[in-house]
């Protein structure tokens, strides 16, 4: 039986790699990278006729590779298909190595609670100090008009992902799989006739994005962005990572591990923002002793209330 080394900090999962069940030799690959948690995907990476096969490939590969400390989950097969039951029946009850599971296309609080009651089942076999992690998608409109009732009601949610592909297509859109912008949702500038006027591009994600971020941060969930998929494009992808963290996101996702640089480095604070936070800290710690709860920095009012900020840039910077 191997050891299992330490469950990886939940706060620093800032990257997941997506790893094809039924591709053993990405398997190695995935556990050298820099990615801080990765998935064998049982759903989109694998036809339905392999599915069997590949949970039986996962089964073996998440007890018998060093997967170097990494997080190791499996994306199952939805709840309303033939495989999503057994896959994590399977899984959870042979792999003490797994942390976890990711499930895909939840639409409602009790589907959720159905999967809930698995794990707990499967928790009562497993052991004591590594119980099961339950990572969801949400990636449907359906989804996405409950998606506060979902998050609130849930009992051991560690993150959602918003998934786009599958959203896209829940609203009856068509076309290929793309990671730009969509060019037809535009609006125009000036008025009719009027000369020069401009296209200007909206994100037509932004509203489903931003509702499903507020529910995670609204009851205490990671929100996850999902993959960007044109690994060949690494500033579509700087711009994509950039765009989920200033939406509230704290994790993404990719596909390809040409990504994860610079996804981690998106979802960490600066070297600036660290030092700034250093620097306030210090000032309103001397502000407390003088009595005082405010402090001045380069001109500017510093109340005791940012020092909430303060501490947040520095937990995510692992310097609290």
């Amino acid at each position: 039986m191997m050891t299992h080394s330490p469950r990886p900090d939940v706060r620093r999962m800032r990257s997941l790699l997506s790893v094809p069940a039924n591709r053993p030799a990405f398997f190695g690959k995935g556990a050298g990278s820099g990615v801080d948690a990765l998935f064998l995907d049982l759903e989109d990476s694998v036809f339905a006729d392999q599915k069997p096969a590949a949970r039986q490939t996962a089964k073996a590969a998440i007890e018998t590779v060093d997967w170097r400390g990494k997080r190791v989950m499996a994306r199952v097969n939805a709840m309303d298909t033939e495989w999503g039951f057994r896959d994590i029946v399977e899984l959870g009850g042979a792999c003490a190595r797994l942390d976890g599971f990711m499930v895909p296309k939840i639409c409602s609080l009790d589907e959720l609670r159905f999967v809930e009651q698995m794990l707990d089942a499967l928790d009562r076999e497993r052991p004591k100090d590594r119980p099961l992690e339950l990572h969801i998608l949400i990636e449907t409109a359906i989804g996405v008009a409950r998606v506060e009732q979902i998050v609130e009601g849930a009992r051991r949610l560690v993150s959602v992902t918003f998934g786009a592909g599958d959203f896209a297509m829940s609203l009856g859109l068509y076309g290929r799989a793309r990671s730009a912008g969509n060019s037809d949702y535009v609006v125009l500038t000036g008025e009719r006739g009027e000369a020069g006027r401009e296209r200007h591009w909206n994100d037509s994600h932004h509203f489903a994005m931003a509702r499903i971020a507020n529910a995670c941060h609204a009851f205490g969930v990671i929100p996850v962005d999902g993959p960007f998929a044109d690994f060949n494009d690494p500033q579509g992808a700087d711009v994509s990572n950039r765009r989920a963290r200033a939406l509230g996101y704290q994790a993404k996702w990719t596909i390809h591990p040409a990504l994860i640089d610079g996804i981690n480095a998106t979802f960490v604070p600066t070297a600036e923002d660290v030092a700034w936070a250093r620097t306030v800290r210090q000032a309103l710690e001397k502000a407390r002793e003088a009595g005082t709860g405010s402090a001045q920095i380069d001109g500017r009012l510093i109340e005791a209330a940012t020092m909430k900020t303060v501490e947040r840039i520095l937990l995510l910077a692992g310097q609290s």
